[in-house]
């Protein structure tokens, strides 16, 4: 049987219902990630909050919906961080490097946000598909990496014959297999590249590589 909300709890959520919502999402966002979808608990969920299983099947009617709200969260985050970088202002090479930098670095402090992509990995992308927010904000990614190819193809410095896809392609897949295999690298060959200077290097390293493939 559902726990009822202490008085405390209940009023503030009449007095504040997007504080509980948020909290529900930081709380919801670390279980999924601990657990996946099928392991996480609801009411270890209400248990890290200020709430209960009632309030939060009042927000967001089930598991699976909350499941997608965590995962619309976690990108819509990813991308408003990435909007603030202000790439338009720099040189179109520049640009592509800060905004390299810029994802291994959160790849780095975000490992629930990692571990995320990889549950739904699992799941074969199901939940992403029933989102509009998720393929929308995503766009935004894209748009950031075509505004920089399109203003370097003008200038000569980036190679014509290269895509936004590609590109944001190779930003991904150096930047996520640093942190998602992590684990099993390390077990496999040691932790010296996991060390803040290694990290370091390798940061640079990456930006250098993403920025010479696109260099004209």
């Amino acid at each position: 049987m559902e726990e009822n909300a202490p008085s405390g709890r209940r009023s503030g959520w009449k007095q504040d219902p997007a504080a509980v919502q948020a909290d529900i999402l930081r709380a919801a966002t670390e279980e999924f990630a601990r657990n996946g979808l099928d392991g996480a608990r609801i009411s270890d969920i209400a248990e890290r909050t200020r709430t209960t299983k009632r309030m939060i099947f009042y927000y967001f009617q089930d598991k699976q919906t909350l499941y997608r709200r965590v995962l619309e969260e976690a990108y819509r985050k990813i991308r408003a961080e990435e909007a603030e970088l202000n790439l338009g202002a720099l040189p179109p090479l520049q640009a592509l490097r800060r905004l390299v930098e810029f994802t291994f670095d959160h790849h780095r402090r975000s490992e629930p946000f990692i571990r995320l992509v990889m549950i739904e990995n699992i799941h074969a992308a199901r939940h992403l598909r029933d989102s509009d927010l998720i393929a929308r904000v995503n766009d935004s990614a894209i748009e950031r990496i075509r505004d920089i190819c399109t203003r370097g193809q003008a200038t000569g410095e980036i190679r014509p014959d290269i895509t936004p896809l590609e590109l944001h392609w190779m930003i991904s897949a150096l930047c996520f297999f640093n942190v998602s295999n992590r684990p099993t690298f390390g077990t496999n060959f040691g932790d010296e590249l996991f060390t803040e200077q290694a990290q370091a290097r390798l940061r640079e390293r990456v930006a250098d590589m993403v920025v010479a493939a696109a260099r004209a």
